[in-house]
This record gives structure tokens, sequence and C-alpha cells, in this order.
């Protein structure tokens, strides 16, 4: 089965080593860059006029993705480009536009049960994270946890490589408590309305 056809099945797509040994290392060195350069702040929480650092329910660091990006970033933004035109030609999704920042957990960290799509604003349809984290253990914690029905659910790893996706409207999760600094690129890809 196609990418597109398992997340429209499933609404929810784990595909293990999307990004090389090699890309991994390659984008953790543009965040650790990023990150002693200063370009990551405190993730907040609420309306963009009224947002709010809030960490005991969203304590993770966050760089947006914009140019000039680094030669390992415009290798993923192509890639993910393709994955973007793939979606689209087998799930006719009406994808746009793809928006993409790195996110740091440092330990004890996570974020609770929550949404992707801002109050009034519904251009979220397909919701992405791309881990970094090598050498990741089941008790180093950071799991994403996707809510099912009647509050059934799965937790993913963020192992290294691993790309995860689900479609956004409606779909509940949460990043679990971190034993040690989690680092990923999440995102999503959108629509026009």
């Amino acid at each position: 089965m196609s990418v597109a056809e398992t997340l429209l099945a499933e609404n929810v797509v784990v595909a293990d080593h999307f990004l090389s040994r090699s890309q991994v290392r390659a984008l953790n060195a543009c965040a650790e860059e990023r990150w002693g350069r200063g370009e990551f702040a405190g993730a907040r929480i609420g309306a963009p006029h009224r947002a709010l650092r809030t960490p005991e329910i969203r304590g993770d660091y966050t760089c947006w993705l914009a140019d000039p990006l680094m030669p390992a970033e415009s290798a993923l933004m192509d890639a993910l480009e393709q994955l973007r035109l793939e979606l689209n030609r087998g799930a006719y999704l009406g994808l746009f536009e793809l928006e993409l920042h790195y996110a740091r957990y440092p330990p004890g960290t996570g974020y609770q049960r929550h949404i992707d799509h801002p109050i009034g604003r519904s251009q979220r349809v397909v919701s992405l994270v791309l881990y970094l984290n090598e050498d990741w253990r089941p008790a180093s914690g950071g799991e994403l946890r996707l809510f099912g029905a009647a509050d059934s659910h799965w937790d993913v790893e963020p192992l290294a490589g691993r790309l995860l996706m689900f479609l956004t409207e409606g779909r509940e999760h949460a990043v679990l408590a971190t034993r040690r600094d989690r680092l990923g690129i999440s995102g999503w890809f959108k629509s026009r309305n």
C-alpha cells in the first residue's frame, strides 16, 4: 500500500528509515548550530496575540525552518515536497505548502494532550514529525501518544529517521515526558483555505 493509501485507510503512517543515518546526523548538526545561535525559543500555547509560555503544558523549544536554509534542511524540504506531491496524487488532499520547525524537549518535559488546529484555522491537513534521536531506548520516554476512540491510545517511539504522519483534523495527541533531550522536526502540510 502506498503512503497516501495508508494515510487514507488508517489516518496514520509510520515510516521507519525515512531519513538515513547521515541525514539524521546532518540535521542534528543544523539544529545544534541554530541552538548555539539562539534561534530556538520556548514554545507557547494559545492564540498568537495571547500566546503564553506554559512549560507544565508544553515544555519544548522551537525553531521555525525558514530561509536561509542549511544544505541538509534544503534536502529535507525537497524530499518532503516529493511526499506532498505523492499525497496529492494518491489522496487528493489539496496540499499546497509545508510549515516546519525543530522541536527540542529537555529532560522532564512533554506536551499535554492537544490537537494541531489553532482555533478558527483549518489549513493544517496532515501533521508530521521526523525524529532525530540517535540511540533512543524505551526507558528514554518521549513517545508521541495518539489517542483513538474511547480513550484508546497508541504510543510511537521517537526513533532516529522515523517519519510519523497523521490526518490533523480532530486527532488528539501528546508528547509523553522525556528522560533525555529529544529532538525532532514537526510540521504540517497545509491547504489554502
